[in-house]
């Protein structure tokens, strides 16, 4: 999917956090105005959820552990 510029005014405040926010996750501040609209878009029925791309820099869901020896569940 393309990707198309678009200029965002925004309060010097809310950047600052976003930014915090961003680090803390590893994304840009981009990555992070985009994952919270895609997520938000997602929660209010207006998107459907779609698999993530190799860009995606979602935090990963842990593995499951490796059962311990003699576990036979």
């Amino acid at each position: 999917m393309a990707k198309k510029a678009f200029a965002l005014r925004i309060d010097e405040q809310m950047l600052q956090a976003l930014q915090h926010w961003a680090d803390d996750e590893f994304r840009s501040v981009n990555g992070q105005i985009e994952f919270l609209l895609r997520d938000a878009l997602v929660k209010a029925g207006r998107v459907k959820r779609v698999a993530p791309q190799l860009a995606d820099l979602s935090p990963e869901v842990p593995a499951e552990p490796d059962p311990l020896p003699g576990d036979n569940h």
